[in-house]
């Protein structure tokens, strides 16, 4: 008996001695932010169990504006900030965002360790259960939409211009998505577009024919301190290449248009055969006017342990050292070629006079 206590002991006693990483993340109002927090941790435990992880949550600006739609607020870290300050005071050693939360500068000191396998990135329409059945084609004239994404609105208003558009808090279409009817929201026939991370039965997926998806949206990036070298190791192993060189090119393109949330700008992106496609466009707020177009590149898309230089700067905020330099920077390329394109288009001037009109609303 005594020699079973000894062992208990020395077990209790090594786990006191193990090092604990801690990981911030948000307080989402539906707890989707933990749900993918834990996704990541259970990912990391397994890859080092003589680790302990420590889940740090936190409200963020974004968090808090219940009544407003984010486009309205001009804030660029609305759900990165509170955390960043957190990584800053050494609080916390790493932070799980939605990587479409995460600006294509990163303020100094900070880099995207990370990019985990994207899931699903396109947007969802959710009917109310009266309207099941019914396709935003086929819902009566005048039929009200809401959603929180000048985006979607945008593109949606070009494409069903039967429908009128309105524009609303995230908190009410969270609340919608997942099944709770939310009094305050302005929408009339209960029909609310979002990006759904959940199983709805009830939910129509939108195609990127209809609706494109925002920059990074589907994917998780781990964002840490970018002298953390032995973090930057520890959570490196988390890239899926194929998904990290997609929104490379994505941020790429973003940030040459100088894109943004109050500014409409969707992409897709796709490899096959060894060809990156990419398609971006951008729209006035109500649809009328819009440019797009698609550009492809030769990319390998290397193996998980394809050793690059350690003293590679970041790209478009991201270090990913143990994926293929060249890979990267091919995809970078690209994003940039498009955006290039574009503005060269006239592209600028559509953005400029949706911005100017989101700030004037």
């Amino acid at each position: 008996m005594s020699g079973n206590g000894d062992a208990a002991a020395t077990a209790e006693e090594n786990s006191s001695k193990m090092r604990v990483i801690r990981v911030g993340t948000r307080k989402s109002q539906v707890s989707l932010a933990r749900i993918q927090t834990d996704s990541v941790v259970a990912t990391l435990k397994a890859l080092y169990p003589g680790l302990q992880f420590e889940i740090i949550a936190m409200s963020t600006t974004g968090d808090k504006i219940l009544d407003t739609a984010l486009s309205k607020i001009g804030e660029k870290s609305l759900f990165t900030k509170e955390l960043e300050h957190a990584l800053e005071r050494n609080e916390v050693d790493l932070v799980v965002h939605s990587l479409k939360d995460l600006p294509t500068v990163l303020p100094p000191g900070f880099t995207i360790g990370a990019i985990c396998k994207r899931e699903s990135p396109y947007d969802a329409v959710v009917f109310h259960p009266k309207f099941v059945g019914k396709t935003l084609e086929t819902l009566p004239e005048k039929s009200v939409v809401g959603t929180s994404s000048l985006r979607r609105a945008a593109q949606l208003q070009r494409k069903f211009p039967h429908l009128e558009f309105k524009s609303i808090p995230q908190a009410s279409a969270w609340h919608w998505g997942y099944g709770e009817q939310d009094q305050h929201c302005p929408c009339l026939h209960g029909v609310y577009i979002l990006v759904l991370e959940t199983d709805d039965n009830q939910a129509l997926i939108l195609h990127p024919e209809e609706c494109m998806y925002a920059v990074g949206q589907g994917a998780l990036g781990v964002e840490v301190r970018a002298k953390d070298q032995d973090i930057l190791d520890l959570v490196g192993v988390l890239h899926d290449p194929e998904t990290l060189l997609r929104c490379i090119a994505e941020r790429a393109f973003l940030r040459h248009l100088e894109g943004g949330c109050s500014v409409p700008v969707a992409v897709h992106t796709a490899m096959k055969d060894g060809q990156l496609y990419l398609t971006g466009g951008v729209w006035s707020l109500n649809g009328a006017d819009s440019m797009q177009e698609t550009m492809q590149a030769t990319i390998h898309v290397p193996a998980q342990h394809e050793d690059g230089p350690e003293d590679d700067p970041q790209l478009v905020g991201i270090t990913a050292r143990n994926i293929s330099r060249q890979a990267q920077l091919a995809a970078e390329s690209l994003g940039i070629s498009l955006a290039t394109l574009l503005l060269n288009k006239g592209a600028k001037n559509i953005l400029d006079v949706a911005r100017q009109l989101n700030d004037a609303h």
